[in-house]
């Protein structure tokens, strides 16, 4: 077998791998995850230009290598308290469907495997913080509690879906 061949192997078995890989971050005190697969990448706080008359969670937009990313505070859209970004602050580049959408967190933490065997549905009580539809389920890891998000509900919102660029 080749370096080429292995390579090969090696990429689909990452795609497989990836269904119960999750990028854990930070927001405020509590750790949240979403599903690599939503993932496209993970870059620094850079220059965001600001577009007027949108939701304050909706920070302005990036140039990322030519594509115009809309960006997201996740603390804001949570209505958590702002705070300012420093050099742990990070953007996470997702995309669903044909958009892409920049996420800032707090501080990016770590790719966790979390079988479905370690995750529990979402809790049935309402809260002020975030919209129970945003979250897929409670992931176990070790003693800690994870809550892990569908990112496609969150960028599925109204408001969001609104942004025109």
């Amino acid at each position: 077998m080749t370096a080429e061949q292995d390579t090969q192997i090696l990429v689909e078995d990452d795609e497989d791998l990836n269904e119960d890989k999750y990028l854990l971050f930070q927001l405020h005190n509590e750790i949240y995850g979403i599903n690599i697969s939503d993932v496209t990448e993970i870059i620094e706080m850079q220059q965001i230009t600001d577009i007027p008359d949108m939701p304050n969670f909706v920070k302005g937009v990036i140039n990322l290598r030519g594509q115009v990313i809309p960006i997201i505070d996740l603390r804001l859209r949570f209505a958590m308290e702002e705070r300012d970004y420093d050099d742990r602050t990070c953007i996470i580049i997702v995309k669903t469907e044909d958009r892409s959408f920049g996420l800032i967190v707090d501080t990016v933490t770590e790719v966790e495997d979390i079988t479905q065997e370690k995750i529990s549905p979402p809790p049935q009580f309402k809260t002020d913080k975030i919209r129970e539809h945003y979250i897929s389920g409670l992931g176990k890891v070790g003693e800690q509690v994870l809550i892990l998000l569908n990112v496609h509900s969150i960028l599925r919102d109204e408001e969001i879906q609104n942004i025109e660029l």
